[in-house]
């Protein structure tokens, strides 16, 4: 069974391209090519490298109509209450990183209900597949190491496309670079040699959230 699983999650990673739109929401999705323009305009982004980054959205767009916005219908037919103990789930899995961060970032009020929330959620709440904690008043808050960097007076830098990531900066590149390799979820799958439990945490985290915004993307195709 656990074989199968891992060739299960290898499927995911390369149908799913791991954690594309793993960070998108409703306010910066665009995803025809004549919306390139838009996302620029919004805030005159420094774009040195204009040309590789509309051939990156261009193959995004591409990415995301092909594989992740049919996986995504397929998704929400999933009954609610289980669709919803998915997004609690990965959500906590995220508390310890976004603990960290608010350390970093001086927020001590914040940091201790993040501390709160996972140990909650990871124990009432049954590995935090319900949120118990946001019924005590442990409002779920996120910070990055792209919005560390930032609080330290790190510039955004140029303005990139990644592929399968989207829309970014360098900075916030360098913030999803850390994240990568210090998220003690994933260090303590790898070392216990259930390295597989990466991309496959990835590639639902990309379909939960592309999900989520299914009726924007339409809107704006349409």
């Amino acid at each position: 069974v656990k074989q199968l699983i891992k060739k299960l999650s290898l499927v995911i990673v390369i149908f799913l391209f791991s954690n594309y739109l793993y960070g998108a929401t409703s306010d910066n999705v665009k995803t025809e090519s004549s919306d390139f323009e838009t996302l620029k305009i919004e805030d005159e982004i420094y774009d040195p490298i204009e040309p590789f980054n509309r051939a990156i959205f261009s193959f995004n767009n591409t990415v995301d109509k092909l594989i992740a916005e049919p996986a995504s219908k397929q998704y929400i037919k999933l009954p609610s209450p289980l669709k919803t103990g998915i997004s609690n789930f990965l959500s906590n899995l995220r508390m310890p990183l976004v603990f960290v961060n608010q350390l970093l970032q001086g927020q001590g009020k914040n940091a201790s209900e993040s501390a709160g929330r996972f140990l909650v959620n990871s124990t009432i709440g049954v590995f935090g597949l319900v949120d118990v904690a946001d019924k005590m008043g442990l409002e779920e808050k996120e910070e990055d190491f792209g919005q560390t960097l930032a609080t330290w007076g790190v510039g955004d830098g140029f303005y990139i496309v990644l592929p399968l990531f989207g829309p970014s900066n360098v900075r916030d590149t360098a913030g999803m670079v850390l994240t990568a390799t210090t998220d003690p979820i994933n260090a303590y799958a790898v070392s216990e040699g259930e390295a597989w439990i990466v991309p496959l945490r990835r590639g639902v985290s990309a379909v939960d959230q592309r999900s989520k915004i299914i009726d924007e993307v339409n809107a704006l195709r349409n």
